[in-house]
């Protein structure tokens, strides 16, 4: 009976947990089969497959604290009590980074949000929506301090010798941390396939809304129709453009094979009839040009319709979106739509992305493994130069990354060097300071040797 009753209780959390979880995914999930299913018909030319995989990393998301809460009650007393002294600071600090950061960034858009009818129903969703791009970016700090304050807080207090000399080895006593930000990354991972990405790239849009202004998804965009000679200037495109809401200031300009202007439309909107697949201009001004001549602008009546055209409001779109706010599934769709026209749309940035996508959950991992070998000390003047050394590391990797994608999006770089560079520079830096503290080694002998070299040469 008692045994029972201890892996009843050891079991409890994570059968709470996948129970939220379940109500959570029933939750969330027939809203998110709404969107990919209204995604693949305002979008046929999606990738379908990754988009229809949105449901299922979201349930996914939904079940990981269950797994770790399982993993958590299956480990022994020793990994507990690590994974309890880490959780418990990375909760107060991803709290405390948080708060910081609403306050910074509710003061800066307070202004907008008095303009709303519901300010605080506003504020609320507003943030709701940004969450997981909010969680992507404090969550790597989060551990970084963690671990070092966790694991500084075992080696002042002498656990970790004492650990050791119970015949673990650092590697061993380290490994829930290690297990932890592969957790991390999972969860990073998962928010960065679709849902940070796209959260970050509506902040204009609902900003737009709680002033009760336009929200446009994209301005000034140009799509060049290369078979047809058509070349496409949009002046906006208005929230739900897809459901048919009609596409402002246009300027359609038609070609000849020596790319002589035949013809310029000019209209105040445009709309495109998904059955008929016919176009219809609002206030339309045709130019026509003939050589050696001068133009004949003639005003057609209110409205003009244009059957059989091939482009699609989701087409024009393509060229005017944001590759940083771009999901996975979404640069998979501008990638497979564009590659006819990379000549004119530069491919650069959305291709760095979507390495990137890939990349930056591994910062959590990189992150731990950083702050154990320099988290843990045996004297009492090694904790202060692990702790600046992983401070100064992670700023560094964080200013790399910033530095190699930018390259990658000019072209400088090649799109996969630019989005996995840093990550494998500053994973070899990881290991090689975790190699070195548990085979017993300094980690400051090569610093040192350096250090004298150079003055020895001066």
């Amino acid at each position: 009976m008692i045994i029972f009753r201890t892996y009843f209780l050891r079991f409890f959390v994570p059968m709470v947990l996948a129970a939220l979880g379940l109500i959570l995914a029933t939750m969330l999930l027939p809203s998110e089969w709404q969107a990919v299913n209204q995604q693949l018909i305002g979008f046929p030319d999606s990738d379908a497959a990754a988009h229809k995989a949105r449901p299922a990393i979201m349930a996914a998301l939904c079940f990981l604290p269950s797994i770790a809460a399982l993993l958590y009650a299956i480990s022994g007393t020793l990994d507990r009590y690590i994974v309890r002294q880490f959780a418990g600071i990375f909760v107060i600090c991803l709290t405390g980074l948080l708060m910081i950061w609403l306050l910074v960034d509710l003061g800066d858009k307070i202004p907008e949000f008095r303009q709303s009818d519901g300010v605080f129903q506003t504020i609320v969703k507003f943030y709701a929506s940004r969450s997981p791009a909010v969680l992507s970016l404090m969550i790597p700090y989060s551990i970084l301090l963690a671990a070092l304050y966790s694991l500084g807080k075992l080696s002042a207090s002498r656990e970790i010798i004492a650990m050791i000399q119970t015949g673990r080895g650092i590697l061993r006593i380290t490994m829930p941390l290690i297990i932890s930000g592969l957790l991390f990354s999972l969860l990073c991972l998962g928010l960065n396939y679709h849902w940070a990405p796209t959260a970050e790239g509506n902040v204009d849009i609902m900003l737009a809304e709680a002033a009760g202004k336009p929200a446009d998804e994209a301005k000034n965009v140009l799509y060049p129709n290369l078979e047809a000679r058509r070349l496409w200037l949009v002046g906006a495109f208005p929230k739900n453009y897809q459901l048919g809401k009609p596409l402002l200031d246009i300027e359609i300009t038609t070609t000849r094979a020596d790319k002589t202007i035949v013809s310029r439309l000019r209209a105040k909107s445009a709309t495109w009839d998904r059955i008929t697949r016919d176009w219809t201009f609002v206030e339309p001004v045709l130019g026509n040009f003939q050589p050696n001549q001068p133009a004949i602008f003639q005003t057609e009546n209110e409205t003009l319709i244009i059957p059989g055209w091939s482009e699609t409001p989701w087409q024009l779109i393509k060229p005017g979106l944001s590759a940083e706010f771009l999901g996975i599934p979404d640069l998979n769709s501008w990638l497979n739509a564009n590659s006819k026209n990379f000549q004119f749309a530069d491919p650069a940035p959305y291709q760095t992305q979507w390495h990137y996508r890939w990349a930056l959950p591994f910062g959590c991992l990189i992150t731990i493994l950083l702050a154990i070998p320099l988290g843990i000390h045996f004297s009492r003047h090694g904790a202060g130069n692990g702790v600046f050394i992983a401070v100064t590391l992670a700023g560094l990797m964080l200013l790399t990354t910033s530095i190699s994608t930018a390259l990658g999006a000019s072209g400088t770089l090649p799109p996969a060097w630019a989005a996995w560079a840093p990550t494998g520079i500053f994973a070899s830096i990881a290991c090689f300071l975790l190699h070195r503290r548990v085979s017993g080694q300094s980690l400051f002998l090569v610093i040192r040797r350096l250090i004298s070299k150079s003055t020895l040469s001066i």
